[in-house]
């Protein structure tokens, strides 16, 4: 079968996108994507939606299916959003219908997007995690992983366990991949695995490093940024609104709103696309391949963008 898709970026977070019917395969497809170009961190699958615009399904490299991707929602809602000519729109997740539309642009030349984060849970039954009877853990260490780092757990709606960390444990990331290897392998506190962020904060925002389940390190992760955006206004390291999230793939704007238990989260930044594809998928990873790419010219302005904000997070990249 031939397919046409586009590989595509928010934050250097790649992508192959394509518009499809549902299928039952597309964990392999991932897969085998995943195989050919480990440039991509996994695969998103527009599809019809009976209650929104369109419908997003998100498969990761390994073939894991993530319940929400920031980063993916970005690109789908300007396809969708360019699609059927409107500026805004609501995509159908596997948690929740969202809301995007296309904003004023990050840096001239730069497709920009918001998309709504929800929902937010502190409850460890949402991620799950199990720790000693806990049901919520906000703010505090775990003694075993380290007496220093404030832990904090949130689902929104993929789980994050986010710690606030110094800087020396964003230049040297080894302590990171110990423990979201360990969580994100056979262990007794997250049965699903979890997404590992470390924050720093910056003298205008905040930088985020995330190790994505099913993923590993990886540019940015959009639901990491966005929670990690939530922790730290929590945490009094920067004030409520619009918080300049900074990570190794570039920089987002995240706006947290909170009244009460009530949260409002909104993730902006780039949809970008990269190129376009025409793959030869036969089920078979031996006989499937690309039959024709054509580079397109929107990377280098993002690299541009990227060189002009380097300043606040080039001391951890």
């Amino acid at each position: 079968m031939e397919m046409t898709l586009i590989k595509v970026h928010g934050s250097m977070n790649t992508f192959y996108m394509f518009e499809t019917d549902e299928r039952d395969d597309f964990a392999q497809l991932a897969i085998q994507l995943s195989a050919l170009d480990k440039d991509i961190d996994g695969i998103l699958a527009i599809l019809p939606s009976s209650v929104a615009h369109a419908k997003m399904r998100v498969f990761n490299n390994d073939g894991s299916e993530a319940s929400m991707c920031g980063n993916g929602l970005r690109c789908v809602a300007r396809y969708v959003c360019e699609r059927d000519g409107v500026q805004e729109a609501v995509v159908e997740t596997m948690k929740a219908l969202l809301r995007v539309k296309r904003e004023e642009t990050l840096n001239e030349g730069i497709e920009t997007y918001a998309v709504e984060i929800s929902p937010v849970s502190f409850s460890l039954s949402s991620l799950p995690m199990s720790y000693e009877g806990h049901k919520e853990w906000i703010q505090k260490p775990l003694p075993f992983v380290s007496e220093e780092i404030p832990f904090s757990a949130v689902a929104v709606p993929n789980p994050h366990l986010i710690g606030i960390v110094p800087p020396v444990l964003q230049k040297d990331t080894s302590h990171q991949q110990k423990w979201a290897e360990y969580f994100n392998g056979d262990n007794e506190y997250f049965s699903d695995g979890v997404n590992v962020s470390y924050v720093t904060p910056l003298e205008e925002g905040i930088f985020v490093r995330t190790f994505e389940r099913g993923v590993g390190f990886t540019n940015a992760c959009g639901t990491a940024m966005t929670a990690s955006a939530l922790v730290s206004c929590m945490a009094g390291l920067v004030p409520y609104g619009d918080v300049a999230v900074y990570n190794p793939g570039g920089m987002v704007k995240c706006s947290v709103a909170r009244k009460g238990d009530d949260i409002r989260l909104q993730l902006t930044g780039n949809a970008t696309y990269l190129s376009t594809h025409k793959f030869d998928w036969t089920g078979n990873k031996e006989e499937s391949g690309m039959l024709s790419s054509e580079p397109l010219d929107e990377q280098d302005r993002y690299e541009q963008f990227i060189e002009q904000i380097s300043t606040f997070s080039k001391q951890f990249v």
